[in-house]
């Protein structure tokens, strides 16, 4: 898989492997990811998602193959790895007879902040999850959501480089849907490079920037999703992938024939919505251009031609199917 070279991955994964007793959940999985990308980890159940996130968090130890954050191989040195990341699984702990603060001072001093460091990481971890107002209040109190933003604020209360979370809106009403939603993107835009695992694609493509797709263990595709985020490592052909809706001016012509057309120039296309045409592709700038010149020399009375935003839920749909048809 070939690597963006825009700045240093944060974290590799090298040829990991991983058996259960009569069957493989990772099948030699590698990919980076660099500074400020935001990924989706997106499968059926059972496809290696979690056991993934557990051995990159160095709390499952692959067969075979190597995990490096910030230059630490996370199974030479777990505790140091353990400095530079977050994770927050789909079934966290806390402690409940201990105030929220309580449960943040423990976190931050067992991943080895200092007491010098540890009162204003607890007020920047408890003011980015909106806990402030409830650092007195016992865990064990605490609503199913606010529960959660705790966890949260757990794993990042040392202000880790990576962030790994497993089904993090598990749970969760609208508005703590949209209020995680707003802290995944704040938390980027700090630095911090995220990894997280979800069903609930169309939450994911309003802060993603990038998706992981695993199925059976094996990493099907790990391409870059709409806008131009930063540390995206991917193959080059999916950075000019690119879907064109084509609409005509109604008259004489019609969608249909408009099909045939382009499908006769080897193009993939589908009936769109509004007798509009779908073409999907490699198409740069150049192309989109040189295409649109066909169509209008060809005598096609186009009124509209512009490019789509793909949703997350189609992008991965339309991944799988085209690794299916591959023998």
């Amino acid at each position: 898989m070939m690597t963006s070279q825009l700045s240093s991955p944060v974290v590799s994964v090298r040829q990991v492997t991983y058996d259960y007793p009569g069957h493989r959940a990772l099948d030699e999985v590698s990919f980076d990811l660099l500074p400020s990308s935001v990924t989706a980890l997106v499968g059926p159940n059972g496809a290696g998602k979690t056991t993934l996130l557990r051995s990159m968090a160095a709390l499952d130890e692959p067969m075979s193959g190597s995990i490096v954050i910030n230059g630490l191989d996370v199974w030479k040195h777990p505790r140091e790895a353990h400095r530079f990341m977050g994770y927050l699984p789909d079934h966290f702990g806390l402690y409940p007879d201990l105030s929220a603060r309580r449960c943040l001072i423990y976190a931050a001093r067992a991943r080895g902040l200092d007491e010098s460091e540890t009162r204003e990481a607890v007020d920047w971890a408890a003011s980015q999850t909106m806990l402030l107002p409830l650092l007195e209040q016992r865990a064990g109190t605490l609503s199913r959501g606010q529960r959660q933003r705790l966890a949260l604020a757990q794993a990042i209360v040392h202000r880790p480089l990576m962030l790994l979370l497993d089904e993090p809106a598990s749970g969760l009403d609208p508005q703590a849907r949209a209020d995680l939603s707003d802290l995944m993107r704040s938390l980027a835009a700090s630095g911090i490079t995220l990894l997280i695992s979800s069903h609930i694609l169309a939450e994911l493509e309003s802060y993603c920037t990038a998706m992981l797709v695993l199925e059976k263990g094996r990493l099907l595709a790990h391409q870059k999703l709409g806008g131009e985020p930063s540390g995206v490592a991917l193959p080059s052909q999916q950075e000019r992938e690119r879907e064109l809706r084509i609409r005509l001016a109604s008259g004489q012509q019609d969608a249909e024939s408009l099909q045939i057309w382009l499908a006769a120039r080897g193009l993939c296309v589908e009936p769109g919505a509004g007798e509009a045409v779908l073409v999907r592709g490699l198409f740069d700038e150049a192309a989109q251009t040189q295409l649109l010149r066909d169509l209008l020399a060809a005598d096609w009375n186009v009124l509209e031609f512009n490019e789509q935003a793909r949703s997350l839920q189609n992008v991965y749909l339309q991944t799988v199917a085209s690794q299916g048809e591959k023998p």
